[in-house]
């Protein structure tokens, strides 16, 4: 460790800002431990929500009823983490960041780990002139409070109508799980199909099919203009949504599911370089060499993944750079990218009666081929299974799987270390392709 990495201060309590945390402390007993090294850093992580820390994936099972908040906990982080502290300003000059109570945290090494915002879309109606306050009945999915609130939303009465605007990940899980808890779900999407970023026809077809049966009402290549309200209680509150067709549906609950946006205020007012992430070399530096970025916030040559597995392959690629815990910090790695696996699990809660059993998929790399691949499929219509690889000469190149995951394991080593295939079958199916 050297001195000009003394003193690290990561902004953000989330999944990457924790995750470095506890692999800075693991490096730095790792180098005591060896007897003559320095002292490891000292850690101080901002967290801006006061709840302790939890794992944002598992928020659809707590909106669901599967699990209960506190499940949800990430391991205690210690005295290292400020919670419900806000960084408002970054002073690269005098190296500091400054807090909304007040306080101020200088650093040596400063790490963004801001996460992302959900995306508000522009309708009609949702703002009213000059304000930023949504209506009652109306909620983002993304965080602690969004999933308690809508939570509580659902559970005035039995039968609550619930429309989620985007049929997305994030659109998808929303609507399965209030579902669950009884509400008439109505799924509108601006897209084709459902999950159209990950998944291929026959599969989002599947998915399509799944959802129907639980009582969820879908609708593709639809596009929300705006939202009606009363203000009957001093308080606007949503009554419902407007189509662009003109269509209007009365709604109790409206839940914004439309995708995600990185979180890089702190970075633009701070003059680093943004464009849609903030921008990151294989060191995961920002243009300020001094400043690194991990997580949803950070893009990489290009990217932004917005998935949890990339952000603790960041966390951890820039711990050991950090700490030189492979000899030097010049010598650490480079960070290439993830060959990010989106995975999606929801089983049915006990007791709800839908009958419809869990719903598994997973996808991973190009799921569309280009001209010359080879497309393997193996579906089953009385399992309710779908599987499909693309090859690209000798290399398995992307893959979707939906209602039996048992060969996504092996599938995904293959693609990610980029092996030649020797028994395609062997892989796609879990009885060795007999």
């Amino acid at each position: 460790m050297t001195s000009e990495q003394q003193r690290v201060v990561v902004i953000g309590g989330g999944l990457a800002g924790l995750r470095l945390a506890a692999r800075l402390g693991a490096g730095a007993g790792a180098d005591a431990g060896a007897g003559g090294a320095a002292a490891g850093p000292d850690v101080t992580v901002l967290g801006e929500e006061s709840h302790v820390p939890y794992n944002r994936v598992l928020l659809a099972d707590v909106l669901a009823g599967r699990y209960a908040p506190e499940v949800t906990a990430l391991p205690a982080p210690g005295p290292v983490l400020r919670r419900g502290v806000r960084a408002v300003r970054i002073d690269r000059a005098d190296r500091t960041v400054h807090c909304d109570d007040g306080s101020t945290e200088r650093y040596d090494t400063l790490v963004l780990a801001t996460g992302s915002n959900a995306v508000l879309p522009p309708l009609r109606g949702l703002f009213e002139p000059e304000g930023r306050e949504l209506p009652d009945g109306v909620h983002a999915f993304r965080t602690m409070d969004d999933c308690l609130a809508l939570s509580a939303a659902v559970a005035v009465r039995e039968g609550v109508r619930a429309v989620v605007i985007g049929g997305g990940l994030l659109g998808v899980s929303a609507a399965r799980a209030l579902a669950e808890r009884g509400a008439r779900v109505v799924l509108a999407q601006q897209g084709e199909r459902l999950m159209e970023r990950q998944l291929d026809a026959d599969a989002s077809a599947l998915l399509h099919t799944h959802l129907t049966a639980l009582g969820i009402e879908i609708h593709t290549e639809c596009r929300v203009r705006g939202l009606t309200t009363t203000q009957d209680t001093g308080r606007r509150q949503v009554t419902g949504v407007e189509f662009a067709d003109g269509y209007r549906l009365d709604a109790d609950v409206v839940v914004l599911a439309c995708g995600v946006r990185p979180r890089t205020g702190l970075a633009l007012a701070a003059g680093l370089e943004v464009r849609t992430g903030i921008v990151v070399d294989d060191g995961l530096r920002t243009s300020d060499r001094r400043i690194h970025a991990i997580g949803d916030c950070a893009e990489h040559d290009g990217r932004v993944y917005g998935l949890a597995g990339p952000a603790l392959e960041q966390a951890d690629a820039l711990a050991a750079r950090l700490t030189g815990t492979t000899g030097t910090a010049l010598a650490a790695p480079a960070y290439t990218g993830t060959r990010a696996l989106t995975r999606l699990t929801l089983t049915t809660a006990a007791g709800t009666g839908t009958g419809s059993g869990p719903l598994d998929l997973a996808a991973f790399g190009e799921t569309t081929p280009l001209p010359g691949d080879d497309v393997v499929r193996l579906a089953d219509a009385t399992r309710r299974t779908y599987r499909k690889v693309v090859v690209r000469g000798d290399r398995l190149v992307g893959g979707v799987l939906l209602g039996e995951l048992s060969s996504v394991g092996a599938l995904a080593r293959s693609w990610e270390d980029e092996e030649d295939l020797t028994d395609l079958f062997h892989l796609l199916t879990d009885d060795g392709g007999s």
